[in-house]
């Protein structure tokens, strides 16, 4: 995809509601650093382990100076009726257009979903998000190839990492979010 974004981008701006009808800008954040996840769709249970990995580090990543922002290419109702549950204290935007997505550069690829279902380890993964309380459902109408991403955006709005997952399982790895969440604010 030739629009993705690179480290020393300005990340593009966008204008959305989050699950509580809040407004949320990039200038919400202005002056914090921020993790943008952009994940498939809000019924992925893939995806909401994630988030809920997310729910458990947020705390600190927040004392750290850090905040969180979720997009899922779903409608708002379903991400009521899916993620929603979890209660998460940071802003989950429904972008069913996937008009912030294609902002971002954020990718759908079925090669990359067929890539992700031949993996050896796909069932061993599948039985780990099962465990956790997340039942593998498709959510009707979404875009089942999105591949997600990760951005890690600084205070003053630049990219300093943009991740691209290469299937679907793959995401920023938590060490480098948390030494981004832990950099000092100058």
């Amino acid at each position: 995809m030739n629009n993705q974004l690179r480290p020393g981008d300005a990340a593009p701006w966008f204008e959305a509601a989050d699950q509580n009808g809040e407004p949320v800008t990039p200038d919400t954040y202005s002056g914090r650093n921020l993790l943008l996840a952009f994940f498939r769709n809000s019924a992925c249970a893939l995806c909401n382990l994630r988030v809920q990995q997310f729910i458990k580090r947020y705390e600190t990543w927040k004392r750290q100076g850090m905040e969180v922002v979720a997009f899922f290419e779903s409608p708002e109702a379903n991400l009521r009726q899916y993620v929603g549950r979890q209660n998460a204290p940071f802003p989950l935007i429904a972008d069913p257009e996937a008009e912030i997505y294609a902002r971002y550069g954020v990718e759908s690829s079925e090669a990359k979903m067929k890539a992700t279902l031949a993996q050896p380890d796909i069932h061993e993964i599948t039985a780990r998000v099962e465990a956790a309380g997340f039942k593998l459902i498709p959510e009707e109408g979404s875009n089942f190839n999105r591949i997600p991403a990760e951005f890690l955006i600084d205070e003053q709005g630049i990219v300093q990492v943009a991740h691209y997952g290469s299937l679907i399982t793959d995401h920023l790895p938590f060490e480098a979010i948390e030494r981004f969440a832990a950099r000092s604010r100058s």
